[in-house]
């Protein structure tokens, strides 16, 4: 994991938040900028309200935790430029222990994001809309009062304590879920999930980064990685992103799992096999998602969006657009809370069920089946399943979670199988009913002989 930067030192101030007057007000203060808060911040602010958008570190190459292989229709509607952008695939594989699946497309698919330049992004955009974004900046504590709510924050830069006041406040701090949830990690709860993964972002010799230069690949089975998955995505200029992420909880196949640096390593030896690379950098998090979606989404005026109300899906890993989906959402709830038209935040979970419950139902037991559940033979069978499908078919699974498509791939399947079962006796019957039969007398003439 990546360590806190060193201007995170404790406060020297010894005045109690409670005495302080708020020094500025907002209409909203966003609590992370990642992608959800940075665009929920966007939104607002394109609006016309005072938004204040904090985020803990001093730039955001301090927290590039992320990798954001994305369908174009992300970029589209989401207004980003290219300049987010790593790279662009038009080429998907999947790896497993005995079998390399690849769909092509001869139109690119979709691009990998550049984490730190999408939050840079949309940070620039608050200001340039008239926000306000103090970087290096943390939560600490916040109380409400019939104004509004008061926030206690800490300023890691300039070794302070600040406060501001407003009429909202937003949870976007993704798995810490600090604001909502203070003093919760590391606490049992039976309905949470956690993922831990490990990312290296390495150059390689050309050679290696052409092979993989379109390409997203995605590596499965107790050879690669039990547990989870593995990932190569490609960054440009010669880079590549390579990782490996497991679910924290038991394998019913598998008793022995190494650590995760062991299975990154393995991919760059075995499977990227470069003549030569370079590690440029190392870093990791932990995911927590909650079945079910039982998070809190809202307590008097806290609102909470993106990953701290699980919008990362379980299944693949990607939260990065469906965190800005939730922002969309959300801000509806927060205008009309800002312009009087509501007075709380009552039907927010329901608009956030209704986006993502039933597809992340389905994820959760598939997630749990695949990862933790399945043997090696039915981790290969992925790949045959998904043999007769297009590519646009597969990234509608992946990334739309199109389930219903997967009964084309059950027939194709099935029909394989028949013919495999029946290649034998069809075989045989075929050159049964071939064989050449004598020749039929003309009428009149018996047989010779």
């Amino acid at each position: 994991m990546t360590p806190m930067p060193t201007e995170d030192i404790p406060l020297q101030a010894s005045t109690s938040a409670t005495e302080m007057a708020p020094e500025e007000t907002f209409d909203v203060v966003i609590v992370g900028a990642g992608p959800a808060g940075g665009q929920c911040g966007r939104v607002l602010a394109q609006q016309g309200y005072r938004v204040l958008l904090i985020e803990r570190f001093r730039d955001f190459y301090r927290n590039n935790f992320s990798s954001g292989g994305t369908p174009l229709e992300t970029l589209r509607r989401f207004d980003l430029p290219e300049t987010v952008v790593g790279s662009w695939w038009r080429q998907l594989e999947i790896v497993t222990s005995q079998k390399h699946g690849r769909w092509t497309s001869t139109q690119t698919q979709g691009a990998v994001l550049d984490f730190a330049r999408l939050r840079q992004f949309l940070a620039d955009e608050v200001t340039r809309l008239g926000g306000t974004v103090w970087m290096g900046c943390r939560y600490v504590s916040h109380h409400e009062t019939d104004g509004g709510v008061v926030i206690t924050l800490k300023d890691n830069l300039g070794q302070r304590q600040r406060v501001v006041q407003a009429q909202v406040l937003v949870d976007a701090t993704g798995p810490a879920r600090a604001v909502m949830e203070p003093g919760q990690l590391g606490k049992k709860d039976a309905n949470l999930l956690t993922g831990t993964g490990i990312e290296y972002l390495i150059r390689v010799d050309d050679d290696t980064y052409q092979r993989c230069a379109e390409s997203l690949v995605f590596l499965l089975g107790h050879r690669w990685i039990p547990r989870g998955y593995s990932w190569v995505f490609p960054m440009g200029d010669g880079q590549l992103k390579v990782g490996a992420g497991v679910v924290n909880r038991a394998h019913q196949v598998v008793a022995t799992v190494e650590p995760l640096k062991y299975y990154v390593e393995l991919l760059i030896r075995d499977y990227l096999q470069p003549s030569h690379y370079e590690v440029l950098d190392v870093h990791g998090e932990t995911l927590r998602y909650r079945l079910g979606l039982r998070d809190r989404y809202a307590d008097g005026r806290v609102i909470a969006i993106g990953d701290t109300v699980s919008t990362v899906n379980f299944l693949g890993g990607e939260g990065i657009r469906h965190a800005m989906v939730s922002a969309e959402i959300a801000q509806r709830f927060i205008v009309e809370r800002l312009k009087g038209t509501r007075t709380d935040f009552s039907g927010y979970r329901d608009a956030m069920h209704r986006q993502f419950l039933a597809p992340w139902t389905i994820s959760e037991r598939l997630a749990l089946k695949k990862y933790l559940a399945d043997s090696d033979r039915l981790v290969d069978k992925v790949v045959t399943y998904l043999a007769p499908f297009s590519l646009e078919e597969v990234v509608a699974i992946l990334f739309d979670y199109r389930f219903e498509k997967i009964s084309k791939g059950l027939g194709a399947y099935l029909r394989r199988r028949v013919r495999s079962v029946l290649r034998w006796p069809y075989r045989w019957v075929r050159r049964w009913f071939s064989r050449p039969s004598s020749p039929t007398p003309a009428p009149g003439n018996p047989p010779e002989g």
